[in-house]
């Protein structure tokens, strides 16, 4: 029985033809049920899931910004780890690369300097970071030093945060079998370890459901 015929039910029993007419009681349903499910609306707790699916320093940043926040907001949020994005929960993130190279959008910006000089943006070609030795290890760097002369915490410290707001981690079982990795070599807050078949109900509930 959902929650319309419960009500309709509720209120018949309580409500004979000598009192009201059918339309005084239409009125009066439609009014309490649209009164009831505002009522359930502002009551429930909003949720999120996120698909993790790329391990780079710049793609680490998006699902762990998004959780924390709306774990802070009171949304309950879970985060699937799958493929590259597993890469995501291991214990070292401290070798994370930036990807400069078919990424036209990321321009570079020096984190050090006047400020005049810090809002340059200085387009790299991609002929040149893909053939430069090093590019990639000092787009990385400067990405983290941008980034912390901005205020923005590192990886480990959002992550850490994740934790600490209660955001659900799930590992994706198949990636650490097709992998070959072990459970010791992730942090010890993994909330579950599945596959899609088990994430994909929580999804499907969400409020929502970003692919990242």
């Amino acid at each position: 029985m959902n929650k319309m015929t419960e009500l309709k039910a509720a209120a018949a029993a309580a409500t004979t033809a000598s009192d009201v007419t059918k339309a005084e009681f239409d009125k009066w349903f439609d009014e309490r049920f649209e009164f009831k499910m505002k009522e359930m609306a502002e009551n429930k707790t909003p949720s999120m899931s996120i698909i993790a699916t790329k391990g780079t320093l710049d793609w680490a940043y998006p699902p762990f910004i998004l959780a924390s926040t709306a774990a802070a907001l009171g949304w309950k949020v879970s985060i699937f780890f799958t493929f590259y994005g597993l890469l995501l929960l291991k214990k070292d993130v401290s070798d994370m690369k930036v990807t400069p190279v078919g990424n036209p959008a990321m321009p570079m910006k020096m984190p050090f300097g006047p400020d005049w000089f810090k809002n340059i943006d200085w387009p790299i070609p991609n002929a040149v970071s893909g053939n430069i030795p090093g590019f990639e290890n000092m787009a990385s760097g400067l990405m983290r030093e941008t980034f912390k002369s901005k205020g923005v915490a590192s990886i480990d410290e959002l992550r850490e945060i994740c934790v600490d707001e209660g955001v659900g981690m799930h590992a994706c079982q198949m990636t650490v079998d097709v992998f070959g990795f072990t459970k010791d070599d992730f942090i010890d807050d993994i909330t579950s370890w599945c596959g899609a078949a088990s994430f994909l109900p929580t999804a499907q509930k969400s409020d929502v459901t970003l692919f990242i």
